[in-house]
């Protein structure tokens, strides 16, 4: 049996799926808006999203609706 390793968007998309059920945040929001609360990390974030094509103009929504990480 092996252990399959989540791929690190996907803790960040658990992580502001959760801030979007406690409803600090709207998948209306922006996605530059996370940047408040995740602080120190938000700078290996913003690159983790630019390299696959995200803006922080964009919403969350359309973080929150990536089905497959995976890259090619």
């Amino acid at each position: 049996m092996t252990k399959q390793v989540a791929h690190p968007m996907m803790k960040l998309q658990r992580k502001v799926s959760s801030l979007v059920e406690s409803k600090i945040i709207a998948p209306s929001d922006r996605i530059g808006k996370i940047a408040l609360l995740l602080g120190n990390d938000w700078s290996y974030w913003k690159n983790e999203l630019l390299d696959f094509d995200f803006t922080s103009q964009d919403q969350i929504q359309e973080l929150l609706a990536v089905e497959d990480w995976d890259e090619d």
